[in-house]
């Protein structure tokens, strides 16, 4: 009754109804992690502008007078002097850019009396006669604030834009 090609046709359809299950199936798994993970950054969005108000509530600057006021006694806080900031240039090195100090001439210099200050003095001495830089700060011209214009009528170069994590 059944031919041959008649067989071959159903068993053509079985195959390709297993494998659009298949695909289908896959299709269903893939859609329900999207909008599991839509799901996620809507939280992490929520978290954020909920940080983001909470920062803006603890940074009040009438609440942080009001703090200061109230631990005066136990902070002794000063307000800041105009020549106490300094731009990022100016900043001593990182420990892991401070040349290594000669040890054995450091020790023939302070068993010599010279003290910390000759031991210092050797150990740039030391470094600057191994060919390494000896850190030394940049010259101020003058108290700028952030973003000023410099004494050169240029503006302030990358250097003294510091990344503070600060949430805008």
């Amino acid at each position: 009754m059944l031919k041959t090609f008649d067989l071959v046709l159903i068993g053509v359809m079985t195959a390709t109804a297993a494998v659009t299950y298949t695909i289908k199936h896959r299709a269903e798994l893939k859609l329900e992690e999207v909008h599991r993970l839509e799901a996620e950054i809507k939280l992490e969005e929520d978290t954020i502008d909920l940080l983001k108000a909470d920062w803006a509530l603890q940074s009040q600057p009438n609440r942080l007078e009001r703090l200061v006021k109230a631990y005066d006694d136990e902070l002794q806080l000063q307000p800041t002097e105009s020549t106490a900031l300094v731009h990022a240039k100016e900043l001593p090195m990182l420990k892991s850019e401070v040349p290594v100090p000669d040890v054995t001439e450091a020790k023939a210099k302070g068993a010599a009396g010279a003290g910390a200050k000759g031991t210092t003095e050797a150990s740039a001495k030391g470094a600057a006669g191994r060919g390494q830089r000896v850190p030394t700060p940049a010259p101020r011209s003058a108290v700028e604030p952030h973003g000023a214009v410099t004494l050169d009528g240029g503006a302030e170069d990358e250097a003294d834009e510091i990344e503070t994590g600060s949430v805008e």
